[in-house]
């Protein structure tokens, strides 16, 4: 499935407060960081809040600048973007101003949730989903969002239990934190995380930019996924593989691919692409494997990422790149596009690997962009 890129915004107190315990909002931001926040979301398909927020800070979630939402409209989209929450008991306050302004609605929430969302009658512009019985499911939430409302990039304004559990599942894609010069000090107060496990690994840098007196921070994940799920830093990672396939000298009788090496803190360990070197035979995992020493402990829990999955047969060297990932004991691999029969007939690296136990991930919303470097051959 194609899940939105998910955008994380939030404002904290250098203490890491989201708010006081006074009966008024305290007002992290500044005014310009106010309408940098506005510009994000007209820039935005959908917006997503907890019930929680919705309850606490009575949100609109609209843009605000009326020549922002005309770029929208010119753009062929809706004047705002769709709002969104998630109430797995379905307690909402049908007076709050969520419902009451702007465009459409979706509310998230289970099959008991459900009945008492829609006995609250909040009207045509809400559509109300039940993701089943159990447990909220962000996986299902977020497939749902991206191939049945179209949304490609969603913001999450909140709050901290939502951010938290965003993070820990390795789906965001990016935290956009704005730290404020004041503290707060009362443990009573909301925190922006909460405790638990969390991914591992550290968080790479962005973008840093003072707005006014405070601080914008922009983070993205590193650390892969674990096992057949997917992570927002899987994205990134194969991206980079995809890009790479660009940087290989031209072939009509081999395809060009990229890839990556990563450890389970999201380390780069190495990269390469077909050809690399003046070899005209070498394959990308090939050539990014052979950078690594054979004996670094990392790699039995490091994710090879290749624009094009591993071959599992060739004549131009005696190991199939899928018998070298093997070898090298990496047990994960995330592809982007499966091997066409225009060289290798029944090509099924994938299978090889996965028939040896090996985790093997492929998202295919990437397909298109491993082949534009091999369009010649297609």
């Amino acid at each position: 499935m194609s899940h939105p890129y998910v955008l994380l915004s939030a404002a904290v107190s250098l203490d890491g407060y989201l708010d006081d315990t006074g009966p008024e909002r305290l007002l992290l931001s500044s005014p310009a960081d106010f309408d940098r926040v506005d510009e994000v979301r007209a820039s935005v398909d959908a917006i997503l809040v907890g019930a929680g927020t919705i309850r606490a800070d009575n949100p609109r979630l609209l843009v605000n600048s009326a020549s922002r939402r005309a770029a929208r409209v010119a753009d062929g989209r809706s004047e705002y973007p769709l709002k969104v929450t998630v109430s797995g008991s379905g307690d909402l306050d049908p007076a709050a101003k969520f419902w009451h302004t702007g465009g459409e609605k979706v509310v998230y929430t289970t099959d008991k949730g459900a009945e008492r969302v829609r006995a609250l009658g909040l009207g045509p512009a809400t559509e109300v989903v039940s993701l089943g019985s159990g447990e909220l499911d962000w996986r299902l939430l977020l497939d749902h969002l991206g191939e049945v409302r179209g949304v490609r990039r969603l913001m999450v304004e909140g709050g901290g239990h939502i951010h938290t559990q965003l993070l820990r599942q390795g789906l965001a894609d990016e935290l956009q934190l704005v730290l404020a010069p004041l503290f707060v000090g009362d443990p009573a107060a909301p925190r922006l995380f909460g405790p638990g496990p969390y991914q591992g690994g550290r968080l790479r840098l962005v973008e840093t930019r003072s707005i006014g007196d405070v601080v914008l921070m922009r983070y993205e994940p590193t650390a892969p996924g674990v096992g057949g799920l997917s992570s927002a830093a899987d994205r990134h990672w194969l991206g980079v593989a995809c890009s790479l396939a660009d940087q290989c000298p031209p072939s009509r009788t081999a395809f060009s691919v990229g890839a990556v090496v990563v450890a389970a803190d999201g380390t780069e360990l190495a990269r390469g692409y077909s050809r690399e070197g003046g070899d005209p035979v070498v394959h990308a995992e090939e050539a990014a494997l052979a950078k690594i020493s054979a004996g670094d402990a990392r790699l039995a829990s490091a994710t090879v990422y290749s624009s094009l999955e591993p071959c599992a047969r060739r004549a131009s060297r005696p190991a199939s790149c899928a018998q070298l990932i093997l070898s090298a004991g990496v047990r994960r691999v995330v592809t982007a596009w499966r091997e066409p029969d225009t060289f290798v007939q029944g090509a099924d690296g994938s299978g090889v690997l996965s028939g040896a136990g090996v985790d093997v991930v492929v998202l295919g919303e990437y397909a298109g962009l491993a082949k534009g470097a091999n369009l010649h051959l297609l």
